[in-house]
């Protein structure tokens, strides 16, 4: 988009009067460019999301999944996951919603593996940056990554790892064959209705998220103007299996969000690092962090923690595996 690159030239080298090819000048123009890019995508494609999606009832798609032949459902959670713009902490009370609600676990965490990972705000982000295709690939992986999840979590009965007043909560929900009346009609919603609710969720949104994406950015930043290239090339770049694994684990407590995680990726891929190693590294920061497993110990037994982490970090592994040997 050439008025965010002339804004950061016009800035860099004029306002400032930074000399072009410097590193400080590089790191500058990537911080400005980039910023100003995302956060003016940010307000005006959650304005036009949150307008379309003004009118969904969440109550009416819980229901909707209650009942569903069960790989029927797993797409179906995947598939509420991502377009629902939930991080960890919206997230669980729906968790404990659809357990209270008799929907199988599978299908359940289905959605809550994948709502964190695929969203519009990293949807946005990717394709702004590092273009459609390697989004789509990155959308599609998220919704198998969470789909499969929820296979193993049925496979294993996880059910019996909830912490023990939701375990209980599941259990009588069976035992009661609980169905939630669904006759309810659903409201007219107008224009201005939409307007407000679009306007509302996205300053909520931006106020939660542009604090990191200043640090993401100001980070890709700093790697994009000072680290050099020749270290990528000599630690990473020629895809070492362990460098996957490590990615991974890395991004664990340098966590923030799938916000500012992203142009993070732009640097690391700019500078030589594998796509395979990098999307473990974006993938592990957003799925396997450290806050949001301490808000799902409210929900769930250590067992049950234990599962997600150990499936997480052996998936996320594969897919950076594959990506690097076909990439």
């Amino acid at each position: 988009m050439e008025i965010f690159t002339w804004l950061a030239d016009r800035l860099s080298y004029s306002v400032f009067g930074l000399t072009p090819g410097t590193r400080v000048a590089n790191g500058l123009h990537f911080f400005i460019e980039d910023t100003s890019k995302i956060l003016v995508l940010l307000v005006l494609l959650i304005y036009v999301i949150s307008y379309l999606r003004a009118s969904l009832s969440v109550d009416k798609v819980r229901n909707y999944l209650l009942g569903k032949h069960r790989a029927l459902g797993y797409l179906l959670g995947s598939t509420f996951g991502a377009i629902t713009p939930f991080c960890s902490c919206s997230s669980i009370p729906l968790f404990m919603g659809f357990v209270s609600a008799r929907i199988p676990i599978g299908v359940t965490i289905a959605f809550l593996i994948t709502s964190p990972l695929v969203n519009e705000v990293v949807v946005i982000m990717l394709g702004s940056i590092l273009g459609l295709k390697f989004t789509l690939m990155y959308v599609a992986i998220g919704m198998l990554l969470g789909m499969l999840a929820g296979v193993m979590m049925d496979m294993l009965k996880a059910q019996r790892w909830l912490q023990p007043f939701l375990a209980e909560a599941y259990q009588q929900a069976v035992n009661s064959n609980i169905q939630i009346a669904d006759d309810t009609p659903a409201p007219s919603v107008t224009h201005k209705d939409r307007h407000y609710f679009a306007v509302n969720e996205t300053k909520t949104i931006l106020s939660r998220i542009w604090k990191w994406v200043i640090i993401g950015v100001g980070l890709g930043a700093a790697i994009h103007g000072f680290v050099p290239a020749q270290w990528f090339e000599q630690n990473l770049a020629n895809g070492q299996w362990w460098t996957v694994p490590l990615a991974t684990l890395s991004a664990i407590p340098i966590y923030t969000n799938a916000s500012g995680v992203v142009p993070i990726m732009a640097s690391l891929i700019n500078k030589g690092m594998p796509i395979g190693s990098t999307l473990a590294f974006c993938m592990g920061a957003v799925a396997v962090s450290i806050p949001e497993f301490i808000m799902l110990k409210q929900v769930m037994q250590i067992r049950f923690l234990g599962a997600i982490a150990g499936y997480l970090l052996v998936a996320i592994s594969i897919t950076g595996w594959l990506f690097n040997y076909y990439y």
